[in-house]
């Protein structure tokens, strides 16, 4: 499997691209993010100067699956799951493709966001799809 990364820097108005990364390494750089530093420096800014949330990014080139986790000064996390899904229309009669249908689940702990990104790089699609509807 082929991983790619990218981070959203809320100082900087551009996503930060990371490129590729070796799924052995998707957890250490999640854990290396400063996370708390970056929540803090958040707090004593002025709202202009924050263009988003601090987030990391994580996506399976091979299947198009991806994560982004995003951290709140509530110590809260959000988690969202992007990934090509087929969607029923017409009361069922018709199918479509969403190519980057996207979910999302509030109020993660940290411990979530370790265990999503682990269901991710261990293609464990069936656990993402379902914690994450």
């Amino acid at each position: 499997m082929n991983f790619r990364a990218s981070f959203c820097d809320p100082f900087k108005p551009d996503i930060v691209e990371m490129g590729d990364i070796e799924k052995e390494n998707i957890l250490e750089t999640f854990e290396n993010i400063p996370w708390n530093q970056i929540l803090e420096k958040m707090a004593k800014a002025k709202a202009k100067e924050i263009y988003f949330s601090p987030s990391l990014e994580i996506e399976n080139k091979d299947n198009k699956n991806g994560l982004s986790v995003s951290a709140l000064d509530t110590g809260e996390w959000y988690i969202f799951y992007k990934r090509p899904k087929m969607l029923k229309k017409f009361f069922g009669l018709r199918e479509k493709m969403e190519e980057n249908y996207l979910s999302s689940l509030t109020g993660q702990t940290e411990n979530d966001v370790r265990e999503c990104l682990k269901a991710l790089i261990e293609n464990d699609l069936a656990f993402l799809e379902e914690k994450i509807k």
